[in-house]
C-alpha cells in the first residue's frame, strides 16, 4: 500500500525482487481521502484479490491505512511498515509528526505544500500537493535529480482531511508486525518512526535512507518482508 504522493509504482523495485522469489505481490490504490475511506476500500480489494494468507505493508500515509485493515479484510498474517505511520487508536498524522521536528510539520504549510480544491470536497477540505523544492529537499533526497522531478510532477495529492482523521483500533495488537525505519527520513524523522515501531512491538531494522527507502534502498523492504513471510505458519 503506497502512501501520500505517490502511486503503486513506488514499489516497482521491491515488488521485482518479491516475484523473483516466487512470490505473488499487488499493489492496489490508496485512495488518499482518508482512513474510514481508504481502508473499507482496501478491506475490500484483499477480500476479492487474495487467496492465502497474506503480507500487508505500507509507506507512510499508506501505514494507517493498513493498521485499520488488516483484520478487516483476507487472510493476513503479518504487518510491515516502511517509513510508515503506525498509529494508535485515536492517533492521526498531524498529531505523531506534531512536535517531531518533520519537514512538513512547520508554521505554514503554504512554505512546503501547494494546496488545491478538488470536486465535491467536504467544506473546508482540499488536495494537499507537496512543492517541488519539498520533494527534492526532504521527501526523496537521495534520489537522482531526474527521478526526484518524475515524483514532483507525477504525485497523487492526499487531502487534507486523510491527515486529521483518528485512526481506529489497531491491527498491530493481534498480528505481528515488522518496521523498516529510514535514518535520514525528513517526513517521518527516525525517532518518531522507532516511538510508534516499539509501541507496536514490531520488529525494527534501518536503514541509511529517505522518506521513499523502498525506492533508493528497496533491499531494506525486500528482506523485511521475506522475514515476515517466513514468520508465517
Amino acid at each position: 500500500m503506497h502512501g501520500a504522493w505517490a502511486d503503486a509504482s513506488s514499489w516497482n523495485a521491491v515488488a521485482s525482487m518479491l516475484q523473483g522469489q516466487g512470490f505473488s505481490v499487488l499493489g492496489p490504490p490508496n485512495l488518499l481521502r482518508g482512513v474510514t475511506t481508504d481502508a473499507p476500500y482496501l478491506a475490500s480489494f484483499l477480500a476479492q484479490r487474495t487467496t492465502g494468507p497474506v503480507v500487508l505493508v505500507g509507506h507512510s500515509y499508506g501505514g494507517v491505512v493498513v493498521t485499520n485493515t488488516a483484520t478487516a479484510g483476507g487472510d493476513v498474517r503479518a504487518l510491515v511498515y516502511v517509513n510508515a505511520f503506525i498509529p494508535d487508536e485515536g492517533d492521526t498524522v498531524f498529531s505523531l509528526l506534531g512536535g517531531s521536528g518533520s519537514a512538513i510539520a512547520v508554521p505554514d504549510p503554504t512554505t512546503v505544500f501547494d494546496i488545491a480544491g478538488y470536486p465535491g470536497a467536504p467544506e473546508g477540505d482540499a488536495d494537499v500537493y507537496l512543492k517541488a523544492d519539498t520533494v527534492h529537499k526532504a521527501f526523496a533526497q537521495d534520489l537522482p535529480e531526474t527521478d526526484r522531478w518524475l515524483i514532483a510532477e507525477g504525485q497523487r495529492p492526499i487531502t487534507l482531511g486523510a491527515n486529521t482523521t483518528p485512526s481506529g483500533p489497531p491491527a498491530w495488537k493481534t498480528v505481528r508486525s515488522w518496521a523498516v525505519v529510514g535514518t535520514d527520513d525528513r517526513v517521518i524523522p527516525p525517532d518518531t518512526q522507532r516511538r510508534m515501531a516499539e509501541r507496536a512491538g514490531a520488529t525494527i531494522t534501518e536503514v541509511a535512507a529517505s522518506h521513499v527507502s523502498m525506492i533508493s534502498r528497496p533491499e531494506a523492504a525486500f528482506d523485511a518482508i521475506l522475514a515476515a513471510a517466513a514468520s508465517i505458519d
